[in-house]
């Protein structure tokens, strides 16, 4: 990028919103067309809230709603729209650079799109509740394979005045999440609130977490207003309420962009094997040890993985939890991929073959 283009770049009506030379160059097709940029703040049934260089649009979306949910238009994303006539309509979704998706409710294999072109994921976790940290594990696997930095927020760190015991917590949280910040911060106290605002001021960011996790009042605190509703998690087990209801992209007084979600009360993996293996590093480093390629991490010899939870340098609760989320995954891809499972299913066949075996040896029958 040479100093005009950027000087150009800068200097546009959507510079705060994003907008750079990389976007300027995908967009000049479109722009040749008549068309004008826009970042999608909103989605609603079928129709998108677009920010223009002219202002705010309302945009239809039929023109760029296709059958995959994966390419339907989101939060995030960076349209070329047609503002003549009524309605108006986006025309063509930019390429996206990041992505974050999870896998749906339903039982049909889709992935879901929660928000587009993010920098900077972060994990919203309340000290007002027991940590769980397999939940946050999962949404980590969510946001490395997204191509997003993740940030793991402890929001209402007011709650633990004990500074040994937040200091604990956080370090709980740290194993858990192996080259991540891990960032204590209280909207009530303003504790930590510079140092999230930050960095979150370099590009787009969004917040995630389950419901009563602070994420709309921890943009309050950003945004310098009330400009979010939030409302009191239950005293019993400090979970909230649905306030957020849309994916809302706001810009910060500070510098940068922050998309605020709905909680979400289950992260569905989706295909997700880079995400699980960044979250479990050091259990991937350790399988490079084992003398069996394919190791199980089970009861074979030579385990290095099993080796370190004998020894104590890997908590056992870690290796469950990879397990799990490494089957998991399998199961998500399986869906959509026919040669996977058929190995799954040989895989099966095999193991239920030796099983039989076994207990027809045991009981004293032909091996």
């Amino acid at each position: 990028m040479n100093l005009s283009s950027a000087s150009a770049a800068s200097a546009h009506p959507l510079a705060a919103y994003g907008w750079d030379e990389g976007w300027a160059e995908e967009f000049a097709s479109d722009a040749d067309r008549g068309l004008l940029p826009g970042r999608v703040v909103r989605v609603d049934r079928g129709q998108c809230d677009v920010v223009t260089p002219v202002g705010l649009v309302r945009a239809d979306t039929e023109f760029v709603t296709p059958r995959d949910p994966m390419r339907v238009v989101c939060t995030g994303d960076w349209v070329a729209v047609d503002t003549n006539g009524d309605p108006r309509y986006a025309r063509r979704v930019l390429q996206r650079r990041t992505a974050l998706v999870r896998s749906t409710s339903s039982q049909r294999s889709e992935g879901q799109v929660l928000a587009a072109n993010v920098d900077h994921a972060v994990i919203c976790v309340s000290l007002a509740a027991e940590l769980d940290l397999g939940r946050i594990e999962r949404f980590l696997a969510l946001a490395w394979e997204s191509g997003a930095q993740p940030l793991v927020a402890l929001t209402k760190a007011d709650l633990v005045p004990d500074v040994t015991a937040l200091s604990y917590l956080v370090q709980d949280v740290e194993t858990t999440a192996p080259g991540v910040q891990v960032l204590p911060v209280s909207s009530t106290t303003g504790e930590g609130i510079d140092v999230f605002g930050a960095i979150v001021s370099g590009g787009t960011s969004v917040l995630l977490g389950v419901s009563g996790a602070g994420k709309s009042t921890l943009a309050n605190a950003l945004l310098g207003d009330d400009v979010l509703d939030v409302q009191a998690t239950r005293e019993v087990d400090g979970k909230g309420r649905h306030t957020t209801t849309t994916r809302n992209l706001l810009v910060l007084p500070g510098g940068g962009v922050l998309i605020d979600t709905p909680g979400v009360r289950g992260v569905g993996l989706w295909d997700a094997e880079s995400g699980v293996g960044q979250v479990f590093a050091e259990i991937e480093e350790l399988a490079e040890h084992c003398r069996f390629h394919d190791c199980a991490h089970g009861a074979e010899p030579g385990c290095a993985v099993l080796a370190a939870i004998e020894d104590g340098t890997l908590p056992e609760r870690r290796l469950d939890s990879y397990r799990k989320l490494v089957r998991e995954n399998l199961r998500i891809v399986a869906k959509t991929d026919a040669r996977l499972r058929a190995e799954m299913l040989r895989d099966w066949k095999l193991k239920s073959a030796q099983g039989r075996a076994y207990l027809t040896a045991k009981r004293g029958g032909s091996r």
